[in-house]
């Protein structure tokens, strides 16, 4: 495996004033007429002009010489290296991708929709060169192959208190995707800064069932919820007439009593009062 090691390069504000100062001086031989070492030292100068070249910040040049990798210079500025060392920018800028919405199977089997976007940047500039054919391209097919196999290793929805889940647990399958794409991309000298979904649904031949379920489990919940409250304050009824006297009822009334004050408050419509003009027995 190739790494990024430090290349050669000097400071190309001092080169350029040496080459100056060596091309005058140069010249200054050749008229005072000694031509031919003059000529050997112009031509020798004007060989190491190709060897400048421009560093922006947050970028690295990674140089070979005959196919064999030399360095990498992140010093930024104007460079000087060996004329003869080719020279290839890698952009060290952090990046975005969001990759398309894929359908895939959670862990029940059941089909969603699914997209992520992914921060990341280069950290390896020789890796990412040499390690793999197009590190960008490797970047998308990879982040995509790894919140697909991410996706179908969750549920959508929790089956159980501790059980994480796509949709409720974002913050934990935010940590595990990018650790899912970190260890694929980790050889291709890029670094993931943050792995999140942007887009998570249930595919449409399933959304309308999967809604209706929602919607049921809402109402099972809220249900269970109100009828816990109208239990209490039936208890709570029950104690205030027995502790202040107002009233003694039997078991049979004390039936009837519970049964219509839980019509009441369970019902989801208003009740409508029947006024009793008879006696109470």
């Amino acid at each position: 495996m190739i790494q990024e090691r430090r290349g050669f390069s000097l400071n190309g504000y001092l080169i350029f004033v040496i080459l100056i100062a060596l091309h005058i001086s140069f010249l200054l031989v050749i008229d005072s007429g000694s031509e031919l070492a003059g000529i050997v030292g112009t031509v020798l100068t004007g060989l190491c002009w190709p060897g400048f070249f421009m560093v922006q910040p947050n970028q690295a040049k990674v140089m070979t010489l005959f196919g064999s990798y030399v360095g990498s210079v992140r010093e930024t500025g104007l460079r000087w290296t060996i004329p003869l060392f080719i020279r290839k920018t890698i952009s060290l800028r952090i990046r975005n991708f969001e990759s398309a919405k894929i359908k895939v199977n959670d862990n029940l089997g059941n089909p969603i929709e699914i997209a992520s976007i992914v921060v990341w940047s280069v950290t390896d500039s020789a890796e990412a060169v040499f390690e793999v054919d197009s590190y960008e391209s490797y970047v998308n097919i990879q982040s995509e192959a790894a919140l697909r196999n991410m996706a179908s290793s969750y549920a959508y929805d929790p089956q159980d208190e501790d059980g994480i889940a796509l949709r409720s647990h974002p913050q934990q399958i935010s940590e595990k995707l990018k650790e899912e794409i970190q260890d694929r991309l980790g050889r291709a000298g890029v670094t993931v800064h943050e792995a999140r979904i942007s887009h998570l649904a249930y595919a449409q031949e399933i959304a309308s069932a999967m809604l209706q379920r929602q919607q049921a489990t809402a109402i099972i919940a809220a249900r269970a919820k109100i009828v816990e409250g109208a239990v209490g304050m039936v208890e709570m009824a029950l104690e205030r007439l027995h502790d202040k006297g107002v009233v003694e009822l039997d078991e049979e009334r004390k039936a009837v009593m519970v049964s219509n004050l839980l019509v009441v408050l369970c019902g989801d419509k208003s009740t409508q009062p029947v006024v009793n003009a008879g006696s109470l027995y």
